[in-house]
């Protein structure tokens, strides 16, 4: 018989790790720069915002979706200041 291959469905990093990464990802301000970033490209984006609404205290956040083409149409005209590298 041939060698028997991981079939990978087992992660090498520990849970607690991966959890602490994508903690800090999610709190930090790149992943709102992303985002936008994808905004600018005229991909859709879900934001997930706090509920203005303080009645629904079963729904602490929200999720917003916002369309690319939409907000490019919206930006049409207006002066954005390209990124220098």
């Amino acid at each position: 018989m041939g060698k028997e291959t991981s079939q990978g469905i087992h992660s090498t990093v520990s849970k607690s790790i991966c959890k602490a990464m994508r903690r800090d990802y999610m709190s930090s301000g790149d992943r709102f720069m992303n985002q936008m970033k994808a905004l600018a490209q005229g991909k859709d984006v879900v934001f997930t915002i706090e509920n203005p609404n303080k009645e629904e205290t079963n729904k602490r956040f929200i999720r917003q979706k916002v369309s690319g083409k939409n907000y490019l149409n919206s930006r049409k005209g207006t002066f954005i200041m390209k990124e220098v590298q």
